[in-house]
């Protein structure tokens, strides 16, 4: 039997580990704090007077990426919507709204770089994923970016031997609802109480207790309010807390 112990925490009788990607494999920080400016000021270029609610609204506190806030932890489509809500407030019909959001969102996707090469693997991801592996556990990622941002990441880090399941949310379904866990689990053909899931946001959290999953790790690499974790089952500031053991 193989089990997994994060200091006086065991888990046992798992069978899949589904990890968060941005902020718990990818220190993705810096990049997403960068594209939200960015989107935020082509927005204000045309609509004057919007950049700092913007800033606001996506997470962005005195140049600081809130890992709990809608850029960390909102998909795409929230953030265009998010944004576009905005725009409205200024007189805009909804659609002129959308459209100008969007627009300066594929604008800014434009100026950076592939985010895989801007997105780096947090020190020990990769090693506790060949350990994952090499316990014949299976291994997903769930991510609230696209999937083929996820596939990219995976690609980019030479995971693909690890991973089973890379997997975004393009199908209108977004963290924390659990059908997302319950999808990602049927693909890997686990059940929800045999996995544990990995992830740095209340989102991870609360859609892995939703789902009635085994087990919720929380990660901390960046500063980070510990209460928005609370019902993690356990909290590591390191991947090298957590241990896999054979029994």
């Amino acid at each position: 039997m193989t089990l997994i112990q994060c200091g006086t925490v065991r888990f046992e009788n798992i069978e899949a580990v589904i990890f968060d990607k941005d902020g718990t494999l990818a220190n993705s920080h810096h990049f997403l704090r960068n594209l939200a400016q960015k989107r935020a000021r082509l927005i204000d270029a045309q609509i004057p007077g919007v950049q700092e609610p913007l800033l606001m609204a996506f997470g962005i506190e005195s140049d600081r990426l809130n890992s709990a806030g809608l850029m960390a932890v909102g998909t795409r489509l929230e953030n265009e919507i998010a944004a576009a809500a905005y725009v409205a407030e200024t007189g805009r019909d909804w659609l002129e709204s959308l459209s100008i959001v969007q627009s300066a969102f594929t604008e800014a996707d434009r100026v950076f770089d592939r985010k895989a090469d801007n997105t780096p693997l947090y020190e020990g991801a990769k090693e506790l994923m060949q350990a994952i592996a090499q316990a014949s556990l299976k291994i997903g990622i769930l991510s609230s970016d696209t999937t083929a941002n996820v596939q990219d990441f995976v690609d980019k880090y030479e995971l693909n031997s690890l991973v089973q399941l890379a997997m975004g949310t393009d199908t209108g379904l977004s963290k924390p609802n659990p059908e997302l866990l319950r999808q990602a689990c049927a693909a890997l053909d686990v059940l929800p109480e045999r996995a544990i899931v990995i992830g740095d946001s209340a989102a991870d959290i609360e859609m892995a207790c939703a789902a009635k999953a085994a087990g919720c790790i929380g990660v901390m690499w960046e500063p980070i309010n510990r209460a928005s974790l609370k019902q993690a089952n356990a909290l590591v500031q390191t991947f090298a807390t957590i241990q896999i053991v054979a029994t």
